[in-house]
């Protein structure tokens, strides 16, 4: 049985404001093809199919071509999806009754008895040979959020603990289907210890929250393989080949500049074996000028060298970050950029500026009641020292000083 593991589409996603139906579309065709010639038997979706929870009518209109080209060319396909953070689990559950009679599995709740215990038969999905014989049970756990995992008493890390205790019970319950030709799968949305994260990761943390990390022991040892989503990074877990990330199949920040990104696939009989990636062509490439932070006169001069445009197609011309080293603000900064690039072969995504390092070994904390002493100059020195790592320049500061003394006449 060959198996292809996948998340973090993200469909309807903007990159720094540009529009990527273009790119999420070539990586539906790419993965269409890729199925078929590969011959898989068993996709797997861990979430965050789409980027927010109300996704435009253009990205599930995209989604669901894929499912339906995807099961046109390979008849036997089954697909197992599992919703992530980003994306509405009721909204993704919602065609559930169409594909009942298909090899679709969606699921994105975690529903409960009347008594509040967990239905577990309904987040595991068997997956048939050939031959139409179960082979494999797929612990399939979507996002799992406050209230879907087992309440631990008197535990020290309530998420932790209760997930844990989620796939523990979950896997006691798939074990007793089992028959002896029959192996178990699972796969999670989550975050796991030591997981090496990517610069969109970061902006995730705070909502994830510092303490909610799953260890590898989550997943019981005689699970096959565990294929994880939300980080976007592909990568394997704890040190074992079958706990695995996907990644994300497009690039989600510049970090990501030189990164391959991958699908995984694999066969499964009694064991996993021939585990490999997959490489993902690039679609629209990812470009930065310069590759080190360099002064505002010595870009001008790197970007005016860069390919005019033509009459390609505007949907894969490269996304330009730019980088600048001043020594204090440019209240022009994007306006000269933009006016260097005009009729330039590039889409301006981002410009990153770099600042002298601080002369300050370490912030001074200052108590309430000296908070209450300090004038709006001084206030304003310490920010502007903080964020330039410089003095105010005087033009500047007698500025700040004609503001401050006009809201001081306003406010008599």
């Amino acid at each position: 049985m060959k198996i292809l593991h996948t998340a973090d589409w993200h469909i309807g996603q903007l990159f720094h404001e540009y529009d990527r139906t273009y790119e999420h579309q070539q990586f539906l065709d790419w993965l269409v093809e890729t199925l078929h010639h590969e011959k898989i038997d068993v996709l797997l979706i861990s979430g965050d199919v789409f980027d927010i929870s109300n996704p435009s009518a253009q990205s599930i209109r995209m989604f669901y071509s894929f499912l339906n080209q995807g099961t046109y060319r390979n008849p036997n396909l089954q697909i197992i999806i599992t919703a992530g953070n980003h994306d509405s689990a009721s909204r993704l559950e919602a065609p559930k009754p169409l594909l009942l009679s298909s090899k679709i599995h969606i699921v994105g709740l975690v529903e409960k008895d009347a008594e509040g215990k967990i239905d577990y038969e309904k987040l595991i999905v068997p997956i048939y040979d050939q031959a139409g014989r179960i082979k494999v049970y797929c612990l399939a756990v979507p996002f799992l959020r406050m209230g879907d995992y087992p309440a631990i008493p008197d535990c020290s890390n309530p998420y932790t603990e209760g997930v844990t205790a989620l796939y523990t019970e979950l896997f006691d319950y798939a074990q007793k289907k089992i028959q002896d030709d029959q192996t178990i799968i699972a796969m999670g949305h989550l975050h796991t210890h030591h997981a090496e994260i990517t610069e969109l990761d970061t902006t995730e943390r705070p909502i994830m929250g510092g303490v909610e990390c799953i260890p590898a022991t989550a997943f019981h040892d005689d699970i096959k393989y565990v294929a994880l989503g939300h980080i976007h990074k592909a990568q394997k877990i704890g040190g074992k080949d079958h706990v695995r990330y996907a990644g994300s199949p497009l690039p989600m920040s510049f970090s990501e500049i030189n990164y391959k990104h991958q699908v995984i696939a694999f066969d499964l009989d009694d064991e996993t074996c021939n585990l490999r990636s997959i490489e993902i062509p690039l679609f629209v490439p990812l470009l930065r000028v310069p590759l080190k932070h360099q002064p505002l006169h010595d870009v001008i001069a790197l970007l005016e060298q860069l390919p005019p445009s033509d009459e390609a197609n505007k949907a894969t011309i490269p996304y330009l970050e730019v980088r600048v080293f001043l020594e204090g603000p440019e209240p022009a900064l994007r306006h000269k950029v933009e006016v260097t690039l005009q009729k330039k072969k590039v889409r301006l995504a981002k410009i990153d500026v770099k600042y002298p390092d601080s002369k300050t070994v370490q912030h001074q904390l200052i108590a309430p009641e000296q908070l209450q002493e300090l004038k709006p100059i001084d206030v304003f020195g310490r920010i502007y020292q903080s964020r330039y790592n410089s003095a105010v320049p005087e033009e500047i500061l007698h500025l700040f000083q004609q503001v401050v003394e006009e809201v001081n006449q306003t406010a008599e």
